[in-house]
Parts: structure tokens; sequence; C-alpha cells
């Protein structure tokens, strides 16, 4: 039996498996939780570019650490193995734009985009998009819906 676990020891290792990997973070503000479930309570928060350690991973979520020594679980659609570089030729892209902007950028969107998408389709009204874009919604409010409509794990 201990051999049997010393040789699946020594193969989860040799895959790298239990092997910490470093990711970046492709959200404008990831929240780290106390448990793998967006039901769990915020225990900070990490930014757009940020790397992070991946300890272990379970179901879409993974454990990780930041630099700056904050942790806990988040949800996998918010890494990325790429590494996000985040400074020019001017200096540290972080002092002239904002987190969003930084964000949009890096998926190929940023205001100029927007307005030759605009330029094209004057027919097109974006009133309630750009409305539904500044509501802010509280944790609490979004933990009970969740609850409500039964889908706490």
């Amino acid at each position: 039996m201990k051999r049997w676990m010393a040789m699946a020891c020594a193969v989860l290792v040799a895959t790298g498996a239990w092997a910490a990997r470093e990711m970046s973070v492709q959200v404008r503000e990831g929240q780290l939780r106390n448990r793998a479930s967006f039901l769990g309570t915020v225990t900070g928060t990490v930014a757009y570019g940020d790397r992070v350690t991946v300890n272990q991973t379970q179901a879409g979520w993974c454990e990780v650490a930041s630099a700056a020594g904050v942790s806990g679980w988040i949800h996998e659609s918010a890494l990325t193995p790429k590494r996000v570089v985040m400074s020019a030729a001017a200096g540290d892209v972080r002092s002239g734009a904002s987190g969003e902007e930084i964000a949009l950028a890096g998926k190929g969107f940023n205001k100029e985009v927007e307005a030759e998408y605009k330029s094209q389709n004057k027919n097109l009204d974006y009133t309630w998009i750009d409305w539904m874009g500044r509501q802010i919604v509280p944790e609490a409010q979004i933990v009970q819906f969740l609850k409500q409509g039964g889908l706490a794990q």
C-alpha cells in the first residue's frame, strides 16, 4: 500500500499535477473568496495583469496567492496563462489609464474602436447599454439573488 501511494505521488509530481503555476488576472478586478464558490466570502482582490500562483484547482476554481500576499479562490475564467505586460515606452500604463481601459485594451477594445463602430452603425441606440454599464449591484444583493434562486452549491 505504501509503495502504491509513493508511486502515485511520484506520478503526480512528475506530471505537474501538484506543481504550482503562475497565471495572470484577465479581468478588471478579481474577487478572491474563502471557498470555491461565488457564494464564498470575499477575502481580497487582484487587479488586471497581476500575477498569481495557482496552488490547486477544484471544479473550475483556482486557489491562488498573489505577490502582495493576498490569497483565496477565484474562478478560472478570470485567469490566463499568458503574461500580461502593462508597460509602455513612455512609462507604466497604469499611471495613465484606468483598470477598465487596460482590461478593454487587452481585449482589443477602446474608445476609438467604440466610436468607429458607432459611426458605422448610427441607427443603433446605446442608451440602455450605457445605463446598464453604469449599474453597480452590491455583493450582498447578488448573494441573496443566488440563494433565492436555489443556485447555491
